[in-house]
């Protein structure tokens, strides 16, 4: 079964302080190493970018904030989709490039676990499609709830797997993958 390796939104936008306390600091490490493995193997890789129409956004094109990060910078042939909700499913024509490239395995890696990422991951397992979810190479900001309770970006980003996990994705770490899809 042919693999892509779905990296989201990981943006300039995200290193803003306006985001506050962020958990996994090495999340872009762990897909760059995945997207080095995933290169060598020839495998498709699949760059999602949020793309906003306010002038006032970070992620509008005019913004520094816009651009994907240095450390994973899609390559020439790499597919490059831009969204502007939070599932890469919507308004792209990402089902229709797996569909029609037999893909059926597909790992997501990006930013932030709770929006975009568990987003496009429940889309993907609500579309039949065999979804891994990497915990580690994922993250999540601190977050205020509807009555200003606040939660620690670690407890944001491990409610949102487990929400995930066995019911949309199997969760697994960069490393736990790369053993059990014998990616090395």
């Amino acid at each position: 079964m042919k693999k892509a390796l779905i990296i989201v939104d990981v943006q300039n936008a995200f290193d803003d302080q306006k985001w506050g306390e962020r958990n996994n600091p090495n999340a872009e490490e762990n897909i760059s190493k995945l997207l080095k493995l995933w290169r060598n193997k020839g495998w498709h890789v699949i760059h999602i970018q949020h793309l906003s129409d306010s002038l006032h956004s970070l992620f509008h094109p005019k913004n520094d904030g816009f651009f994907i990060k240095e450390l994973v910078k899609p390559l020439e042939n790499e597919v490059v989709l831009t969204k502007k909700v939070n599932s890469a499913f919507i308004g792209t024509d990402l089902e229709e490039f797996l569909r029609s490239n037999e893909i059926g395995t597909v790992v997501i890696t990006g930013l932030t676990t709770p929006h975009c990422v568990s987003t496009t991951t429940r889309m993907s397992g609500n579309l039949g499609f065999n979804t891994y979810l990497l915990s580690d190479a994922t993250a999540a900001f601190g977050m205020k709830d509807q009555n200003d309770q606040y939660y620690d970006a670690e407890t944001i980003h491990a409610i949102s797997l487990t929400t995930l996990h066995e019911e949309f994705a199997t969760v697994l770490t960069t490393e736990q993958l790369i053993n059990k899809l014998s990616l090395r």
